[in-house]
C-alpha cells in the first residue's frame, strides 16, 4: 500500500488500460484497444482540435456563415457596396456643382475663379480610352448634315451681321490665308498660315470658356466676348490661358501649331460665331 502511493503523477499517466468488446451472446471478445491516461489525453486533444479547425473552417469558406445570427448575406453585402459606391459618385457630383457654382459667381462678377481642378474619372484609365469614330457616330453626323442642308441659319451662314462693322478686331496672326470660310464645304474658320512658334493673340476682350485637346482640331481655346460673339482658336501647340481667365484684345493666349487630326501643317485656325451662327473673320479682320 506504501509503495502505491509512493508512485510519482507521471507513472499512473503511463498506466495501460484495456477497453475490450464482447459479443453479448457468446462472450467471444471483438475488439480491444489498449491505452494509458496519456494516450486518452492526447486523443480527446486531437479530435477537439480537429473538430475546431472543421468547424471554422466551415464557417470561413462556405456559406453556413450566413446561418449565424446578425452575419449578413450575399444580396445584403452587395446592397452595402453599391450603397458606397452610390455615395461616393454622389459626393463628387456634389462637389463639382460646388465648384461650378463657385466658377460661375467669379465670372459674374469679372474675377478670375481660382479653384479650377479638373476631376478626372476614376473609373477608366486614361490609356484605355478609344478616340476612333464609331459606325453610330458617323450615322449621327449624316443625319445632322442632312438635317442642316436646308436650315435657314445655315443659309444665312455667308450673311455679315450689320451691327458688328463698327468693331474693331484684333488679328490673331499675321501670316497667309491658306483656307477661306466656306460654309458649303463645313469649314466655318479662317486657316493662316505664320512663321513657327508664332503667338495666337486675343481678337477681342473676352473670357476664356474652355481650353483643351480635342482628337480632330488639337489644343482649342474658346473666348466668349460682348454683343454674343465667340472667338475660337485651333491646332495650337500650347495654351497659355486657362478657363475662366480674363483676356485682353492683342493678349497672348496660345502659340501656334499642328496639333489635331485635321491639320496639314503648322497653322491656326480661327473661327467667329455671333449669335451662334458662324461668320467669315475676313469680312472683319486683315490677316
Amino acid at each position: 500500500m506504501g509503495k502505491r502511493q509512493k508512485r510519482s503523477f507521471g507513472d499512473r499517466l503511463r498506466d495501460k488500460f484495456r477497453l475490450i468488446i464482447y459479443n453479448d451472446n457468446t462472450f467471444e471478445e471483438v475488439w480491444y484497444i489498449r491505452l494509458t491516461r496519456l494516450n486518452m489525453v492526447a486523443l480527446t486533444s486531437t479530435i477537439f482540435i480537429l473538430i475546431v479547425v472543421g468547424v471554422f473552417t466551415l464557417v470561413a469558406y462556405t456559406s453556413i456563415r450566413e446561418l449565424i445570427p446578425g452575419y449578413p448575406d450575399g444580396n445584403l453585402r452587395r446592397t452595402i457596396l453599391m450603397n458606397a459606391v452610390r455615395l461616393d459618385s454622389l459626393e463628387n457630383e456634389i462637389r463639382m456643382r460646388d465648384q461650378y457654382f463657385q466658377n460661375i459667381r467669379a465670372l459674374v462678377a469679372g474675377e478670375e475663379p481660382d479653384n479650377l481642378v479638373n476631376l478626372s474619372d476614376t473609373s477608366m484609365e486614361v490609356s484605355n480610352v478609344d478616340f476612333s469614330k464609331s459606325i453610330e457616330d458617323s450615322i449621327l453626323r449624316m443625319q445632322i448634315e442632312e438635317e442642316e442642308q436646308y436650315n435657314l441659319s445655315v443659309l444665312a451662314f455667308q450673311t455679315s451681321p450689320r451691327d458688328l462693322a463698327s468693331i474693331h478686331f484684333f488679328a490673331p496672326v499675321r501670316g497667309l490665308v491658306t483656307r477661306s470660310f466656306k460654309s458649303n464645304e463645313n469649314h466655318f474658320g479662317t486657316d493662316i498660315g505664320a512663321e513657327p512658334n508664332e503667338v495666337v493673340k486675343a481678337t477681342l476682350d473676352g473670357t476664356v470658356t474652355m481650353d483643351g485637346w480635342t482628337i480632330e482640331t488639337g489644343y482649342v481655346i474658346y473666348i466668349q466676348h460682348k454683343n454674343n460673339l465667340i472667338s475660337v482658336y485651333k491646332h495650337n501647340s500650347i495654351l497659355l490661358k486657362k478657363t475662366g481667365n480674363l483676356v485682353k484684345a492683342g493678349d497672348a493666349i496660345a502659340i501656334i501649331g499642328n496639333s489635331g487630326e485635321l491639320t496639314t501643317g503648322p497653322h491656326l485656325h480661327f473661327e467667329l460665331w455671333h449669335n451662334g451662327t458662324p461668320i467669315d473673320p475676313q469680312s472683319y479682320i486683315v490677316f
